[in-house]
């Protein structure tokens, strides 16, 4: 309370106290309500070195765009000023991962706002904001100090995209997270997972180990599908695309570096 020269008084306001960051496993059950699974357990609770890189490849319908959302609530909510962008192939795929995490912060009890320049877009009262964008080169550029970086459906962004936003991690040196299930051995994100290098810590999912998902329902997309697409949907296979006369690995192992391709 603040005394005034007349002799009245005015109450300040207090000052919204800062989160205390507790791990996304204990943040999720104890503050969302969400109980993740023993692999989205095991995902989510460790930690590699910072900056991190991530490579989820995963099942169809295993939840890896509310593990995204949830990551990316996590950072926003106890980080002030941080700065999460959600890359997506599609406008509308962004806006459901935005939107998922959007449901948690219902969950916390914050007021849903945008942050006043972009239209999937979320301003958390501390200042930090998640931004969702489409996967299209040239109208993605303009962000920058990016904290944390998801792009979901990685497999299906081009690599020109992929190229366009790197750039946005330096001057915050910040996390990426790549997620996806196949499509195909093409592009950065089977690049990145099948590339020896020792930056990306890399997770695989397949639908056997996802207790959500039925034996008897496997089977029957075994059926409906095919052999090589079920195999690419659910079991996290990179299947080389059908109109390939030669497989990649077969191709890539009968070149040699020392002598040049003759006709």
């Amino acid at each position: 309370m603040w005394t005034l020269k007349d002799g009245g008084s005015v109450t300040r306001k207090p000052k919204r106290a800062a989160a205390v960051d507790i791990d996304v496993v204990e943040f999720a059950r104890s503050r969302l309500g969400f109980f993740p699974d023993q692999r989205q357990v095991e995902l989510l609770g460790v930690r590699s070195i910072h900056p991190e890189r991530r490579i989820v490849n995963c099942t169809r319908q295993w939840g890896k765009s509310t593990v995204a959302a949830l990551m990316a609530v996590h950072r926003a909510y106890f980080r002030p000023k941080s700065l999460v962008v959600v890359a997506c192939p599609t406008e509308k795929q962004s806006a459901e991962l935005v939107w998922k995490a959007r449901d948690f912060m219902t969950k916390l009890g914050l007021r849903q706002k945008r942050d006043g320049s972009n239209r999937i877009s979320l301003r958390f009262p501390n200042g930090s904001r998640i931004v969702g964008i489409p996967g299209k080169e040239a109208t993605l550029r303009g962000f920058s100090a990016v904290s944390l970086m998801i792009i979901d459906e990685a497999s299906r962004v081009g690599d020109d995209v992929y190229k366009a936003l790197r750039p946005m991690l330096a001057v915050g040196n910040g996390d990426l997270w790549l997620l996806s299930t196949p499509f195909g051995k093409r592009g950065f994100f089977y690049e990145n997972w099948a590339g020896g290098s020792e930056d990306w810590v890399r997770t695989a999912v397949p639908a056997t180990e996802c207790s959500r998902i039925g034996a008897g329902f496997l089977e029957e997309e075994r059926r409906q599908l095919g052999d090589l697409w079920f195999r690419q949907e659910y079991l996290c296979e990179f299947i080389d695309e059908g109109h390939q006369m030669f497989g990649r690995d077969l191709v890539m192992g009968a070149l040699d570096e020392e002598e040049p391709m003759r006709f």
